[in-house]
């Protein structure tokens, strides 16, 4: 069984749990001692299948059950323990005897055991959907405290003689205190020679993520010894490589309203007036330069290069690199185009809002002295207005091509969720994700590729003598390839969608491709055998915690939330080895900045097909990926989801080198 299926049987039998301890006590309480018998059997089994789950669940690893055997259990446990030595006699008596003795079960002695087992019950639901991990001295203290509050309160109500009620509401009082005291006064964290907190973050270093780093003053943090060098020095060059050109672009941020191909009109937040914006493109060893200005955003902008390993200072973090562009300001970006493969870029200032509403654009780099031929698509796939574009189309485009034409597809996923594509009509080979070629990728056909949010797939085929369809999501057709016979690919570029039948058929059985199993091995610069200088260890879930001093249900790294996450910290040349755990209901696309990770295994099991060189990754319920990267690229960079409401909401922290600081707030808050 998968953890996934694990953690959600886990929930399903502390639910029953919970309910059948309570349902034993209402029984009681309206004098039916059979059916109270038979519901306290049901409750004892139920916890005794809820010891079972969390054994189970316990083999995919301590993160998903820490708070479980080290609060939630032994709370049952004790409860239960209780009520069986307490009601169990008494209700079993009543079970068997005449009509005459129902009023024994109705007795405090009975049904207070009872409710009190199914308090501690839903304490161990509320420690794990609410609180969440880890579980600590001051959140047990405070659900201990609830818990025998409420059976406190239950016996109270049913007897007008509490023995020791006095002193059992003081010790009530007091742990509550001392809970709420460790739970939200803040205490220096201890940390390990290698300067890693608990948890496996790394202490406060040079970027200020947590709150005290920077002063809003713009202080910057203190660093671990060495020289020092502000991020504004980390740029990129004012003139290109030998051999390179320059190539300059302008993009103006404005609201605009926009015409999608359906006729259909959006209120927008724009690059030159479009979504997506203008296409940005280089040939490998250019300089790119790109001046961005604001005319009306209000809440400014930044361009972030989603995967391209620029220098720090032009990554375009608010706060942290530079300070978000003002409506009537602007920014100029250059950095060498090194990489060749699919991008895109987009805001960092407000960016779920400011994403979704269009500040986005598409970035494309081809290979030095590689001629481009065939038909050559880059498809940006955007949840926008409601409906699912591709640039800026929410119908197919049809395209023509003659049959063996080359044909390759830039597939970008701009949206804060996966996507699933699948193409029919014609064999295809996935030739490079993220940027980064694929070593001997095989020949696919119905399959389904699932995308993460700011992934990118790029498809090869050769042109069909029939159509060939991109389709998004089992159900929306993006792109139809269609044969023509006149060899001028881009006759038919603007046809009537409608008039070209749909070749897509049922895809929604396709099997989803295996990334880890699919293409041939290939040598790495290091394994996961390999000496790691710096281990992180991130676990992702959702519950309360304190963010700038408040209390918000938040997206969580560690049981903490923005900006007060420790930030992770390296020396330039380490390798870093970066654990990240999903142990909540949500998928987190796990973004980087800065650096490509070679992915080293998934629950366990090593990458065995092609090397996996990703700048997102996509760590579904339950899973946990071992990721590794060199640090190469000195300066401050965002480690965060890249579901971008899930970044808001907390889900996002600092990589700092050591030496590196900033001039800036350090808050960057979206």
């Amino acid at each position: 069984m998968t953890t996934d299926r694990l953690m959600a049987l886990d929930l399903l039998v502390s639910v029953l749990t919970a309910a059948a301890w309570v349902s034993a006590g209402v029984a009681a309480t309206a004098r039916r001692p059979r059916t109270a018998a038979a519901l306290f059997a049901v409750a004892l089994v139920a916890s005794l299948a809820r010891v079972w789950s969390v054994l189970a669940l316990a083999g995919a690893g301590w993160w998903f059950v820490q708070e479980k055997i080290t609060v939630v259990l032994p709370l049952l446990v004790a409860a239960g323990a209780a009520a069986t030595a307490l009601a169990g006699p008494r209700l079993l008596r009543a079970a068997r005897a005449d009509a005459a003795s129902r009023d024994a079960v109705k007795a405090p002695a009975v049904v207070v055991p009872l409710l009190g087992a199914g308090y501690a019950a839903a304490a161990g639901i509320v420690q794990t959907f609410l609180i969440g991990y880890p579980a600590d001295p001051g959140t047990a203290l405070l659900l201990l405290a609830v818990a025998a509050g409420a059976v406190l309160g239950t016996w109270r109500a049913m007897s007008t003689h509490v023995p020791g009620l006095r002193t059992a509401t003081a010790a009530t009082a007091v742990a509550a205190v001392l809970g709420a005291t460790l739970v939200f006064v803040p205490f220096a964290e201890e940390t390990t020679a290698e300067g890693s907190a608990p948890g496996g973050t790394a202490a406060m270093g040079a970027t200020g993520a947590a709150s005290h780093a920077h002063s809003a003053a713009g202080e910057s943090a203190p660093v671990m010894g060495g020289a020092t060098r502000p991020v504004t020095d980390l740029r990129g060059p004012a003139t290109p490589p030998p051999g390179g050109a320059v190539r300059r672009f302008t993009l103006t941020a404005r609201t605009a309203t926009v015409t999608l191909s359906s006729g259909r009109k959006v209120s927008a937040w724009t690059f030159d007036g479009q979504v997506p914006g203008p296409a940005i493109t280089a040939v490998q060893g250019d300089l790119v330069e790109v001046r961005l200005r604001n005319a009306d955003i209000t809440s400014g902008v930044t361009l972030h290069w989603h995967g391209y390993d620029v220098p720090s200072g032009e990554d375009g973090v608010p706060g942290l690199t530079q300070e978000a562009v003002p409506p009537g300001g602007e920014f100029v970006y250059r950095f060498v185009a090194a990489q060749a493969g699919t991008y895109w870029y987009h805001t960092h200032e407000v960016s779920d809002l400011g994403v979704r509403m269009g500040l986005y654009g598409t970035l494309v780099v081809t290979p030095k002295g590689t001629a481009t031929t065939g038909v050559d698509l880059t498809l940006p796939v955007h949840t926008f207005g409601g409906a699912t574009v591709t640039g800026d189309r929410d119908q197919p485009l049809v395209r023509q091509a003659a049959p063996g034409t080359p044909v390759r597809l830039r597939l970008i996923n701009t949206d804060n969720t996966p996507h699933r594509f699948t193409l029919a009509g014609t064999p295809y080979r996935l030739v490079a994700v993220d940027g980064t070629d694929l070593n001997a990728p095989g020949t696919l056909g119905r399959a389904g590729l699932r995308l993460a949010a700011g992934g990118r797939y790029d498809l090869a085929f050769t042109m069909p003598p029939g159509p060939a369809v991109l389709r998004i999501d089992d159900r929306t057709d993006s792109v139809r390839l269609v044969p023509s016979s006149t060899g001028d690919e881009s006759a038919g570029a603007s046809a009537d969608a409608g008039a070209v039948p749909s070749a897509g058929g049922q895809t929604a059985d396709w099997p989803e491709l295996d990334l880890t199993r699919y293409g041939a091995p290939a040598p790495t610069p290091y394994t996961s055998r390999d000496h790691f200088d710096r281990d992180f260890t991130l676990v992702l879930d959702r519950g309360f915690a304190l963010t700038n001093g408040r209390p918000m249900y938040a997206h969580t790294v560690n049981g903490q939330a923005f900006p007060d996450i420790p930030t992770e910290v390296v020396r330039e040349g380490d390798l870093v080895r970066l654990t990240v755990v999903n142990r909540g209901r949500d998928t987190h696309p796990w973004h980087l900045h800065g650096h490509r990770v070679l992915v080293l295994s998934r629950d366990g099991r090593s990458v065995t097909g092609s090397p996996l060189w990703l700048d997102t990754f996509d760590v579904q319920p339950g899973e946990v990926w071992e990721v590794a990267f060199r640090a190469a690229n000195p300066g401050l960079w965002m480690n965060h989801c890249h579901n971008l409401s899930h970044a808001d909401l907390g889900m996002m922290l600092h990589l700092a080198y050591e030496g590196v600081t900033t001039p800036f707030h350090g808050a960057h808050s979206g």
